[in-house]
């Protein structure tokens, strides 16, 4: 028999029934609409891997929840019926606390994470209780049970929410990874789970417009109880560090999930599904059973909770994708036309709009995703990636066809606000019912899209296509049809292992994984590679059929010189020695650290004396005084942006920088001692990076990590002792990071630090360039052959924009020598210094009249400051006494007025 579920009376007063549902669900559609834009452009975004799961999962999944939750225990329920007032508030209250979790996490402000949780988790709670105090005054219901499926789900939440806020503070290593498998078991597979299970129950079904299985009430009064018990008892393996215990909650749940599967099954038997929305939830359901057998397979065989880790981070997705997104999709289709209502005209409308495509969708989507799922060559997995984001988005567009369709004429129909059956009562008409072999065209079309999206990966890719990825000499090699594979992982700057011995024909196929703290890749002398992996990602690498041996190496800037390398030795042929040359590049090529294409480098191009293009502008020099006004104690709260960019850093030569609030040097920064410092350092950049501000003592471990692109840290420290001191990049190369521009000043006055006229900051580093517009040359940096020696980032610049003063006017300059290789001899040609002031001491405190100085002598990292005043007009300059590094470009002239 068909069940009778109704929803009497759930609109607020004045608002009809079809009304309060737009209303209702539009927050869901919002978050999915967000969710797509994130997921085109988001090597743009920071975070923005969580944002894609988070989007669908706290922001549409639980909005859905709140709405569909209420909406079904009001229509299995009988007896009292509240009003939706507070349900209202809850939707609002909850959408406040998403944004906030959401925004926060872009931004990087846990304490906005911390409160969006707490908020999500109080407004779930609250939907707990309500649910639970209508379900203890309602009278016996036949599936009146399955409301405690949505209070025991509601209830997981808050756990889920706090477990999810402690990750959001830079937990690391198995802490991590025990509290990442909490935060999926209580939300995804609690919160979510417990929700779909107990709705399909009674869904599923209603949408296939037939009886619900003999049983099936059985199976609902008792099916929460294993889902439950595995939730709680993975959690608390989890939490307690104990892995068998995880293996032994997962396998419960997954008999729970089968259990409630029995009553299903029979249904689908009885009736098979053609249109889409039972076609889509059956599909998620099946992801929901491999994911929690392939959680089961990983419990048992990951080795350790970072090996876990790793899987999780592969599982999730797949849980979100494959059984959240598309049990979403199969509920909105079906139930988006009967609440709308406005007629069975209007309504059969509706439902053909919402089922257009419907196999092809289906089918498009989930061969897509296991494809993607499979060891395929990057291009691949992108393509087929954005195949499951079409089938799975097909949905919106048609969504909003189907809102915008006219209602039927009045009094044809339903009368608006008039209580209406939810669900079986009056049915939504039936889609036309397409013939088999028309369902079978469509899904034959939908696996037709996905094989010629490998096709053009592959072909787009000349690294998955064996023998045509090697060297000239390869091309008439016989391959043996035999494939070695080779498990990878990159840790400690290096490959894990860097050997690699393949037989000569044998096709070579790498499993990498990045088991580092940075972003990192892999690339053969052939032209493989596998694209950047963050940590914790993995890739497939087709390194084609084997002939000869060859290097292969990570070409982030500088890894490889680290000795970020391994090699491939082909066994069983011809003697041949490894090659690291790519096809049509030259030894060593590393991210423009050279220049293939065989021009004359930057460097042989310079003329350091020649003058800027009109319209220069020099780095400002110009350090403003410290107000008078300006507490010892004072809190300094600074953001520090890293960016990428070109920048001409002498006449004419450009180099693509990496810096600290888009300048190089960065900002400079000033204080007194006992002044604390908070520092938000977000990496806006391609690669990994990191700060280290000599102006505080602290433990480097956790401040001055490297995060990775996306990521951001807070630095905080106290100031303690005065003097101008360096802060830079201290990721590895470390040299190489300064070099490109990375580094700055904080100067922490001395104590009863006398007034003068004007202060100026000098900043010394060096320039090792690579090809025009690339990056420092790690070559020249450990040779240190610099190109030129500049002072605040640009060579020569304050000979054609001096630095102006006064006859007679008191002048301090701030010296830091940056290096990172070279020392300074700051001198002014013409001039005596009567304060020299070096790391934290007076050489020269000016009392003496008749001592003077001519040099302030810097090693790199080491800083100070002199004072002079010119005794007549005219233009005096400033070097390093270093004589070459001078003429290398440190120099500029003060130019004094009467």
């Amino acid at each position: 028999m068909n069940i009778n579920l109704r929803a009497p009376g759930t609109s607020p007063p004045g608002l009809s029934r079809a009304g309060w549902h737009l209303r209702a669900n539009a927050p869901a559609i919002f978050w999915l609409v967000a969710l797509v834009v994130v997921v085109l452009i988001h090597r743009n975004i920071p975070a923005s891997g969580w944002l894609m799961v988070h989007l669908l999962l706290l922001g549409a999944v639980t909005s859905s929840i709140l709405v569909w939750s209420w909406h079904f225990a009001q229509a299995l329920l009988r007896g009292p019926n509240p009003g939706s007032r507070g349900m209202v508030a809850r939707l609002v209250l909850l959408n406040v606390g998403v944004l906030a979790v959401v925004a926060s996490m872009v931004a990087g402000i846990w304490l906005l994470t911390l409160l969006g949780s707490v908020l999500v988790g109080a407004v779930v709670a609250a939907h707990a209780v309500v649910l639970g105090v209508r379900a203890r005054k309602a009278l016996p219901s036949r599936f009146g049970a399955t409301v405690w499926y949505y209070v025991a789900a509601c209830l997981l939440l808050p756990v889920g929410a706090g477990v999810g806020a402690s990750l959001a503070a830079g937990l690391t290593g198995e802490v991590h990874a025990r509290l990442l498998l909490v935060h999926v078991a209580v939300n995804v597979l609690g919160f979510v789970g417990l929700t779909v299970l107990g709705t399909l129950m009674t869904l599923l079904p209603t949408m296939l417009h037939t009886r619900v299985a003999d049983g099936a009430e059985a199976v609902a009064r008792h099916g929460a109880v294993p889902l439950l018990a595995g939730v709680l008892v993975t959690s608390a393996g989890a939490a307690a560090g104990v892995m068998f215990l995880c293996t032994l909650g997962l396998l419960v749940y997954l008999g729970g999930v089968l259990y409630i599967c029995l009553p299903l099954a029979k249904v689908v038997r009885a009736k098979t599904p053609t249109t889409f929305a039972p076609l889509s939830a059956l599909a998620a359901l099946a992801w929901l059973l491999v994911s929690l057998a392939w959680l089961v397979v990983l419990t048992l065989t990951s080795g350790g909770w970072e090996g876990l880790h790793r899987g999780l981070e592969t599982v999730a997705p797949v849980l979100a994708a494959g059984f959240a997104a598309q049990v979403l999709g199969a509920a909105l289709t079906y139930l988006v036309p009967v609440v709308i209502g406005g007629g069975p005209s209007a309504m059969k409308g509706r439902v053909t709009i919402l089922d257009k495509a419907a196999v092809f969708r289906v089918a498009l989507t989930n061969l897509a995703l296991l494809v993607s799922l499979l060891p395929v060559p990057s291009l691949v997995r992108v393509g087929t990636t954005f195949l499951v984001l079409a089938g799975l988005a097909w949905f919106l567009p048609l969504l909003a066809m189907a809102l915008l369709k006219k209602p039927a004429v009045p009094g044809t129909g339903a009368t608006p606000g008039a209580p209406v059956p939810a669900v079986a009562s009056a049915p939504a008409p039936v889609a036309h019912d397409l013939a088999p072999g028309r369902r079978w065209g469509m899904a034959a079309t939908g696996l037709a899209v996905v094989v010629l999206v490998m096709v053009a990966g592959i072909v787009a890719d000349p690294s998955a296509l064996p023998g045509l990825n090697q060297a000239g000499s390869q091309s008439a090699l016989q391959a043996t049809g035999q494939t070695t594979t080779v498990e990878m992982t990159m840790k400690d700057m290096r490959f894990h292992p860097d050997k690699v011995e393949v037989p000569v024909g044998n096709k070579l196929v790498i499993n990498v994984v990045n088991e580092d703290s940075m972003v990192h890749d892999l690339v053969t002398a052939s032209g493989a590679e596998s694209g950047r992996l963050y940590p914790g990602e993995k890739a497939t690498v087709n390194a084609g059929v084997i002939g000869t041996s060859e290097d292969g190496w990570c070409s982030i800037a500088g890894h490889k010189q680290q000795g970020m390398v391994f090699t491939i030795v082909s066994t069983g042929g011809p003697a041949s020695a490894p090659t690291a040359t790519p096809p049509g590049g030259m030894p060593g090529m590393d991210h423009g650290t050279t220049n293939p294409s065989g021009a004359p480098s930057a460097a042989s191009l310079l003329d350091f004396m020649r003058a800027p293009a009109a319209g220069f502008t020099a780095h400002d020099a110009v350090l403003p005084a410290l107000s008078p006004a300006v507490l010892t104690g004072t809190v300094h709260e600074i953001t520090m942006n890293v960016s990428e960019a070109e920048r001409e850093v002498a006449a004419g030569v450009t180099q693509k920088l990496w810096m600290f609030n888009g300048t190089a040097p960065g900002p400079t920064l000033r204080g007194k001692v006992g002044d604390k410092f908070v520092i938000t350092l977000s990496n806006d950049g391609s690669l990994g990076h990191s700060i280290d501000f000599h102006a505080g003592a602290l433990a480097p471990d956790g401040p001055m990590r490297t995060i990775n692109p996306g990521e951001t840290l807070t630095y905080s420290f106290t100031a303690t002792r005065a003097g101008i001191w360096m802060y830079h990049c201290s990721t590895m190369p470390m040299s190489l990071h300064i070099a490109n521009g990375m580094f700055g000043a904080v100067i922490i006055d001395p104590p009863n630090l006398p007034p003068v006229d004007k202060e100026y900051v000098l900043i010394q580093s060096e320039l090792y360039l690579g090809s025009q517009g690339g990056v420092a040359d790690l070559a020249k940096i450990q040779a240190e052959k610099p190109d030129a020696v500049v002072f605040n980032g640009y060579a020569n610049q304050y000979k054609f924009s001096p630095l102006p003063a006064t006859v007679g006017e008191r002048v301090r300059i701030w010296v830091l020598d940056a290096g990172p290789n070279r020392a300074s001899s700051f001198h002014v040609v013409g001039g005596q210094f009567s304060t020299v002031w070096s790391e934290g001491r007076y050489l020269l405190d000016g009392s003496d009249p008749a001592a003077g100085a001519q040099a302030l002598a810097l090693a790199p990292a080491q800083g100070g400051f002199v004072e002079l005043s010119f005794p007549e007009a005219g233009s005096y300059p400033f070097i390093s006494h270093s004589m070459v590094d001078a003429e290398r470009g440190a120099a500029g002239v003060f130019e004094i007025g009467n």
